[in-house]
């Protein structure tokens, strides 16, 4: 059998333990493996191939790898719009009742249209609160 099909073979097998580990340490080498193959099938020869594959696989180590380890420890997105007042505090204005359907609070300085989230709980005003959901226009609170 060719050598370049034993780099196949192990690029493969690499690749497998990448995904199986997930943590891209063997993910440069399998690349590298795999363009040891390339190198080996355009008849580099062993020697050549072998070089390639430390060449290639300790350039993706140092060069790539911390690159996609700062990827995968990214803080969550922005939260924009009505999803980035979930989990804020508010400051009741007006009493909310749901049965009789009144009630507002200050979010982050606008006066919004509140409802408890349990519909049987009465909060007066001055109570802060933390605001649930957005449903429309009107703020759940707890």
């Amino acid at each position: 059998m060719d050598a370049w099909v034993w780099w196949i073979v192990i690029a493969c097998v690499l690749a497998v333990g990448e995904v199986l580990n997930t943590s891209f340490f063997l993910a440069p080498f399998a690349v590298g493996a795999g363009i040891a193959a390339a190198a080996d099938a355009l008849g580099l020869g062993t020697a050549g191939s072998l070089a390639v594959f430390i060449v290639a696989s300790s350039g993706m180590l140092l060069f790539v790898r911390p690159i996609a380890r700062r990827h995968l420890s990214m803080p969550p997105q922005l939260r924009t719009g009505t999803a980035a007042l979930v989990g804020q505090m508010a400051l009741v204005v007006e009493r909310i009742a749901n049965d009789e359907g009144v009630g507002c609070a200050r979010i982050d300085g606008e006066v919004w249209t509140a409802r408890a989230f349990d519909e049987d709980r009465i909060i007066e005003p001055g109570e802060h609160v933390q605001v649930i959901a957005i449903r429309g226009a009107t703020a759940l609170v707890d």
